[in-house]
């Protein structure tokens, strides 16, 4: 069933894939998301990330990016834009909390 892959591939609990797919649980679980476009337009686009990445990646830049708050949003658009940039930039964590050192400048 591509909507377990999809959640399985992004390790979406159960609600957040609901609220991807804005479907209900017995939708999903019958496979009935056939006229939706989203899921097969969701893999399509994770499909590059996933054969370069892996899922382990995807799951984990999925949570430390804004790519989880833009599916739950459901802005598809926004979610294409960030997979650019991770295709683009690689997977890149950034984390600035108490007592981390400001960027260096070049002066």
């Amino acid at each position: 069933m591509s909507a377990r892959h999809l959640q399985e591939l992004l390790g979406l609990s159960d609600e957040e894939l609901l609220r991807v797919l804005d479907a209900d649980p017995l939708s999903v679980l019958a496979g009935d998301l056939d006229h939706r476009p989203e899921l097969p337009i969701l893999l399509d686009l994770l499909a590059e990330a996933e054969d370069r990445a892996g899922a382990p990646v995807l799951r984990r830049w999925v949570r430390s990016s804004r790519a989880l708050e833009l599916l739950l949003a459901r802005d598809f658009g926004a979610f294409e834009d960030a997979l650019a940039d991770l295709r683009e930039r690689g997977f890149v964590l950034t984390t600035r909390g108490r007592g981390a050192s400001p960027p260096a400048s070049s002066q």
